[in-house]
């Protein structure tokens, strides 16, 4: 199966992003979304990168690169970020899907979206990835469903979930602390027809 969708592809995790998920993952600004709460090291973010190249059968986790499969209009030629650059397309990802608590016995897993760059957000690129990796899920791994928690005040990846047909099935209340104190967290679910 082909990992490409209409305007990116989805792609594993190569050595050369060690620096860029060092940068995105050390961002503070995406910490919120993410659940970190202290930086990696470069040595630990090597490590990860090691760890990827392992089946998520074994893992129960797989991160993927969401590179663009065309330049990105009003960005400098080629787009580069970093070292990570794709040797086929000689561009750079502009975030990463993540697949976690792989469940293989209930077919379910959790996915997570980043779009690092606030600038290349609502360009598509995460409806993209997320209408990949569903298929993706529901062809090659056999998945019954996914599932999705979402911060009430993030409205953009709410609009995202839903637009997938991702269906809001609970609300955890005051689940989240943050510094303007505490937040609730939207559990969404995407079944798959059988």
């Amino acid at each position: 199966m082909n990992l490409e969708g209409v305007i990116c592809r989805l792609r594993a995790v190569e050595p050369a992003d060690a620096d860029v998920l060092y940068a995105w993952e050390n961002d503070p600004a995406v910490w919120g979304v993410s659940g970190t709460t202290a930086p990696f090291s470069r040595e630990w973010m090597e490590r990860f990168v090691e760890q990827q190249r392992f089946d998520i059968w074994q893992t129960r986790q797989m991160r993927l690169m969401i590179e663009p499969l065309r330049h990105i209009e009003g960005e400098a030629q080629p787009l580069s970020v970093g070292e990570a650059v794709s040797e086929r397309s000689g561009l750079a990802p502009v975030g990463t899907l993540d697949l976690f608590e792989f469940e293989p016995q209930h077919r379910r897993a959790g996915v997570g979206i980043l779009i690092h760059d606030a600038d290349l957000r609502g360009r598509g690129f995460a409806t993209d990835a997320l209408a990949v990796v569903q298929r993706y899920a529901r062809e090659v791994l056999g998945l019954h469903q996914l599932w999705c928690e979402v911060g009430e005040e993030n409205a953009p990846s709410l609009a995202l979930f839903r637009g997938a047909g991702f269906e809001t099935v609970g609300v955890r209340r005051d689940w989240i602390w943050t510094p303007q104190g505490y937040r609730d967290v939207v559990m969404m679910q995407k079944v798959f027809a059988e």
